[in-house]
Order: C-alpha cells, then sequence, then structure tokens
C-alpha cells in the first residue's frame, strides 16, 4: 500500500486550540440568480481546466482504461487531475482547497465525464467521502483530514453507506427501523468499535479514509445510524476484492470489511443516531454533482453522434439532412441543454442553502440519468454498426449510463424524494 499517504495522528485536545466551524466556500458572486451563461471566474477557470484534463490527457486513454483489468488504476491520470484541482474543489480554500462548491465540482465533472465517466467519478466519490467534514462544521476533524488533498500526490477518499442487505433502506427514513443486517458502532471509553461489511464503494480500494455510516449496537434496523471518519490504514479494516462492473471501469469499486476496528470517540461526526440527517444532506449534495456526471455522459454521445452525421452519406445527403436524423439529433441537444441547466440550478441551491435542499438535486439527477440514457441509446441507433464496436467508444457510452441511474439514488428514491416535497405542506399539516 505504498501509494497511501501517512493519515495524521489522533491529538488529544491539548494538541491544537479549537478554532470557529469551517463551511464550504462560495464564492462572493454566487447568488440564486446566478447566471449560468457567466459563471463565477473560479468556477469557469476549473471548467476550462477540466476539459482541457479531460481531452488531453483523458481521451487518449480512453478505451485503454474501459478495457484494463477489473483491478487496474491509472495513479498517473489521477495525479494530472489532482493538479489542477478535481481533488480539492469542495474544498475550503483555508484547508489548502478551491472552495467553489457543487457548482464547480459539477461542472468540471461534465467535461470530464463527456470523455470517461469512470474518472469523473473517481473525483467525484473523493468529493462525497469528504462531505461529512464539509457539512460537520468541525474544526478539529476538518484541520486534521481536508488537508491531505492539497498535498503534492493525490488523495482519494470514499463514502461508505451500501450494505449487501441495505441500500435504499439507508438513505430513506422511514424504511431505517426495517433495514436488515446494518454495520454496528458500540462505545467503550473513548472509542468505538465498529463491525461489518460495506459493499459496492468506489475508491475503497485506494481510499486514506472513509465517511463510515454504522448503526449504534441495541437499535433497530438502521434506526441509530452514526457517522464516522475511518482511516483505512486501522488495524481490522480489510480492503476487499474490486467488482468487475458493466461500466465506469476506470474507477474501483469493492468491499470494506471492519473487524472490531477502534475508532476514536472524536471521529464520530454529531452525534449517535444523529447519521441519518448527515446522510441525506450529502446525498442531495452528490446528487447535484451526479447529475453534472450524467450530463456529460449525454454530451459526450451526443457529440460522436453529431460527428458521425456531419461525415456520413446516406442517399447522396449528408445522414445530418436527412428530417428524421435532424429531429434526433435536436430532440438529444434539447435533453443534453435542459440537463445541464437543471443540475447548474441544483448546485447553486445547494450551496446557497442549509440544510442542502432535497427537490432540485432529485430532480436534476432523475431528468439527468434519463437523458444520458436517451442520448448514448439515440447515438448508438444512428452511428448504426460500428457504434457497436468497442473501437468506436459509442457503445461504451449506453454502458456508462446506466451507472449513474444507481448510484446516489436510484429512479424509484428519487421518485419518492419528489413526490414527498410536491405533499411537504399537506403533511405538515
Amino acid at each position: 500500500m505504498s501509494d497511501l499517504p501517512d493519515l495524521p495522528r489522533h491529538p488529544d485536545d491539548t494538541d491544537q486550540e479549537t478554532e470557529e466551524p469551517m463551511t464550504v466556500d462560495v464564492p462572493a458572486d454566487l447568488s440564486p440568480e446566478l447566471n449560468f451563461d457567466t459563471l463565477p471566474p473560479e468556477v469557469r477557470q476549473l471548467k476550462e481546466d477540466a476539459r482541457r484534463f479531460a481531452q488531453e490527457t483523458v481521451k487518449p486513454l480512453v478505451q485503454q482504461l474501459d478495457q484494463a483489468p477489473a483491478e487496474d488504476f491509472d495513479w498517473d491520470v489521477m495525479r494530472r487531475g489532482h493538479e489542477i484541482g478535481l481533488t480539492r474543489a469542495a474544498v475550503p480554500t483555508d484547508y489548502g482547497g478551491l472552495g467553489l462548491g457543487m457548482l464547480g465540482v459539477a461542472t468540471a465533472l461534465e467535461e470530464v465525464a463527456a470523455v470517461c465517466p469512470g474518472t469523473a467519478l473517481v473525483f467525484g466519490a473523493t468529493m462525497l467521502g469528504q462531505a461529512p467534514l464539509l457539512l460537520s462544521g468541525d474544526p478539529r476533524l476538518q484541520a486534521r483530514y481536508l488537508p491531505l488533498f492539497s498535498g503534492d500526490e493525490p488523495v482519494l477518499a470514499c463514502n461508505a453507506v451500501t450494505e449487501e442487505d441495505a441500500g435504499c433502506d439507508l438513505i430513506i427514513p422511514a424504511n431505517a427501523p426495517h433495514a436488515r443486517n446494518v454495520m454496528t458502532a458500540r462505545r467503550d471509553g473513548d472509542q468505538y468499535v465498529l463491525t461489518g461489511r460495506k459493499r459496492f464503494i468506489t475508491n475503497a480500494r485506494f481510499a486514506a479514509f472513509a465517511s463510515v455510516f454504522a448503526n449504534m449496537e441495541g437499535s433497530p434496523g438502521a434506526s441509530g445510524l452514526t457517522s464516522f471518519i475511518v482511516p483505512l490504514n486501522l488495524p481490522g479494516v480489510v480492503r476487499g476484492p474490486v467488482a468487475d462492473k458493466m461500466g465506469y471501469r476506470a474507477c474501483l469499486g469493492s468491499e470494506l470489511e471492519f473487524h472490531e476496528v477502534r475508532v476514536p470517540a472524536e471521529n464520530m461526526i454529531g452525534g449517535e443516531g444523529e447519521g441519518m440527517p448527515i446522510n441525506m444532506a450529502q446525498s442531495n449534495m452528490a446528487r447535484a454533482a451526479v447529475a453534472g456526471i450524467s450530463t456529460g455522459v449525454a454530451r459526450g454521445a451526443l457529440e460522436q453522434a453529431v460527428a458521425w452525421a456531419g461525415e456520413r452519406v446516406q442517399g447522396g445527403e449528408l445522414l445530418r439532412r436527412h428530417q428524421f436524423t435532424a429531429a434526433k439529433l435536436a430532440d438529444m441537444t434539447a435533453k443534453v441543454d435542459a440537463a445541464r441547466l437543471l443540475y447548474l440550478h441544483a448546485a447553486n441551491t445547494v450551496d446557497t442553502q442549509l440544510p442542502p435542499p432535497a427537490y432540485e438535486p432529485a430532480v436534476a439527477k432523475l431528468f439527468a440519468d434519463r437523458a444520458a440514457v436517451d442520448v448514448a441509446d439515440a447515438a448508438l441507433s444512428l452511428v448504426g454498426a460500428r457504434g457497436y464496436l468497442r473501437s468506436y467508444g459509442v457503445e461504451k457510452m449506453l454502458r456508462d449510463a446506466y451507472g449513474t441511474r444507481i448510484y446516489e439514488g436510484t429512479p424509484e428514491v428519487l421518485a419518492l424524494t419528489i413526490t414527498e416535497s410536491l405533499y411537504a405542506e399537506d403533511d405538515a399539516e
């Protein structure tokens, strides 16, 4: 594990002064009236840097990243992305980050995902691993872990929620008491002892730490869900095998096993049993960013279809001049543009409201996920037989498109979230 950084020790309370709580930096000109045609300068700069990174570094390696063995991971690509700030885009500037919030993260991830969604997800999953720290307002934990992402070498994080028998039950409060076989935590002096297994955890293979959600012993289901920051070099942590996935193959997903892992009590975020609100808040943050990835998938597929229709001749005319093709391209374009506006609005709303709202990110992700599948499917149809070949990359976009429909909220979970918002006033009466 030589690629992993040395993690900071856990100082006593007397080792450092307690500072004012830190929160995610928001650019001064970021407001609910944001004009999405003129992004804040810092966000625009990261977007441009991400586009160059995607086109110059990632694009030449796309097929190699997709067709490599499941266990392969390209650290050189991560280093280049780290250099422009993709591992620390949401980290406050006081801790060496860019402080751009979800607007910066989502716009950058769209650029990378338009070329390789798997690469985008590595950076997105790192942000999700940071999310509980960003939400915590705990200066001690933030000062201990967030500066890790501003060093010379890339550091990854992961977020450990999903389990074999508990996925959606850990993000739907009404389902929490019915969750089965949830990872447990118990207090033992000044430590918590964590036992259980997490599955399908992006970045778990190489992450320096995980944001882990475990249920307090004695609480039904997941009703005692509690959040912890867990360094993954602690005794008892076992990194499981890498999953051989249909898409998003540039990022590695694997299991994490916790065998009586002792975590300092000071690494708990919030309090015992307060993990569900944290989990919901981080999901709302992440859904805005994931909608950016889905939009990138759709855009990448559209760009390939546009290029093909602009050079392919059928019936003596360029394919794009055929009415049916033009209608298809127009519909694809509308879906990409609409998805972008929805995720920009959602990201801006998340950045300017505490706690992060549920409705806008859920709507953005629901629409963008569907747009990714629809546009990638239409692109494959337009390109035809060549699109079915791996060498053209269109079939990869369709495989990748289905990934975002699973993580950070399936369409069914998003539908429940949106519907609850529609009836919120009725339920409050």
